[in-house]
């Protein structure tokens, strides 16, 4: 019955329409009743095939509106009717949602049938949480890969940016985490992904015990920069609802990169000026706000931890939206090409990622062992170049000699098959057994 009310609620009143005045590349300049239009509102284009055309004003001129659609302006003509609605868009999510795949629009495309409504409507376009009603990040979070529990240790409410270039793994890392972190709800969003992956990332990645407590939202290459734009938005609502009914939710997101691509097309349509590699400024607007809607909840909430991947564009990793999101994030996990290439997954640079909770979410007993794992790596990095070449001779150095010795180990404790899964305590004995080797090495 509530689902029912807030559907009858959201029905407008009266019809508010315009007319198409002029379409140039994908903008659509619409005339119309310019007190009853504003930045972000909805309109339904009635085209000349008899379907309706989506589209959301993102700026005016001249007393118009101007606007992109969400989808193919194909039938669309001068003079075609558009309908202003009075919602700029929201979602009405509900628990059965889990297990489901939706688009952009919140609709099923997994072929299982209609979705049910929920009560509530959730905004896409949320502002987040206020900083003072947020609570503090809480325990350490089991992702069950020995290389982020022990050396980048996330904590309940935290968000991490996984930054790598094409090809290096991220999608098999995202599966793994989406499989195995302990949490009770897991909401994936796929933004920009080829279609191809889409199907293998459900089905042979996630799995059936991956996909039955996830929600996985998808926005293909192919589609509009406003659909992809808004299914990083559904994303993060999704998690909002989740989170609101006491969930320990796990917000997935591949990628940011793809969705500032999103932003930059949707404003360089409007004129915005380039700035940055063609990155207008409304791109690292929308990356906070995006963003801080991830975190911990409320004391009477639960929490959102957020795992977002950057795609870095040719492998440099300081490229602007790389670096813009290092400083909003909580932590970095850096993957590299040339630790992929030698065949170690995930490949993970453990002595360039750093999590910002650590270390006071570790152990005090720990942080010995890891400091000293976190040494022997930095150490054998240092001399590899010489190593491999053979001119180093051992005996030279001792410290160099223990990190030598003990590099297979910890080479094999950072490598992990897609299909395995290790607890923090666990990681901690494994590493701990290599360091006291190290140490009777020496």
């Amino acid at each position: 019955m509530k689902a029912l009310i807030s559907a009858i609620e959201a029905i407008d009143e009266v019809e508010v329409f315009g007319r198409v005045k002029s379409v140039q590349g994908l903008l659509v300049e619409i005339v119309g009743p310019v007190r009853e239009l504003r930045v972000g509102g909805r309109v339904q284009i009635e085209t000349s095939n008899g379907a309706t055309l989506a589209a959301e004003i993102i700026g005016f001129k001249d007393g118009h509106a101007l606007c992109l659609p969400f989808g193919q302006l194909a039938g669309v003509r001068l003079g075609c009717k558009a309908v202003f609605q009075r919602s700029d868009g929201a979602v009405f999510p509900a628990h059965s949602w889990l297990g489901r795949v939706v688009n952009a629009n919140g609709e099923p495309i997994d072929g299982k049938g209609p979705l049910a409504r929920g009560a509530q409507a959730y905004p896409l376009r949320q502002s987040p949480l206020a900083a003072h009603d947020r609570v503090r990040v809480g325990e350490p979070l089991d992702l069950g890969v020995r290389a982020l529990n022990t050396f980048t240790t996330v904590c309940e409410g935290q968000r991490l940016g996984i930054f790598a270039g094409s090809g290096v793994g991220k999608s098999v890392l995202m599966s793994m985490l989406a499989r195995n972190t302990n949490v009770d709800v897991a909401v994936i969003g796929l933004i920009g992904e080829r279609g191809r992956e889409v199907h293998e990332f459900i089905g042979e990645y996630l799995g059936e015990a991956g996909i039955e407590q996830a929600v996985v939202v998808v926005a293909t290459s192919d589609e509009a920069a406003l659909m992809r734009r808004q299914a990083a938005y559904l994303t993060l609502a999704l998690s909002e609802f989740f989170r609101d009914q006491g969930k320990r939710v796990l917000c997935m997101m591949d990628s940011l990169t793809r969705f500032a691509m999103a932003q930059r097309e949707i404003g360089l349509a409007i004129g915005e000026p380039p700035t940055a590699k063609g990155y207008p400024p409304t791109v690292f607007t929308e990356l906070p706000r995006l963003l801080e809607r991830a975190g911990p909840g409320t004391a009477f909430t639960g929490s959102v931890t957020g795992l977002f991947t950057v795609l870095v564009e040719g492998d440099d990793h300081n490229e602007p939206i790389a670096d813009a999101v290092r400083g909003i994030l909580d932590g970095h996990i850096v993957m590299e090409r040339g630790i992929a290439e030698r065949g170690r997954y995930p490949a993970v640079n453990v002595l360039r990622s750093i999590s910002r909770t650590m270390p006071g979410c570790v152990p005090a007993s720990f942080r010995p062992v890891l400091a000293k794992a976190r040494e022997l790596m930095s150490i054998y990095s240092d001399m590899e170049e010489l190593i491999r070449l053979g001119a180093y001779r051992k005996g030279s150095d001792p410290n160099v000699d223990r990190a030598i010795a003990v590099y297979p180990a910890l080479e094999a404790f950072l490598s992990q098959q897609r299909e395995d899964t290790t607890t923090i305590a666990e990681g901690y004995r494994m590493l701990e057994a290599i360091v006291a080797e190290a140490g009777a090495a020496g």
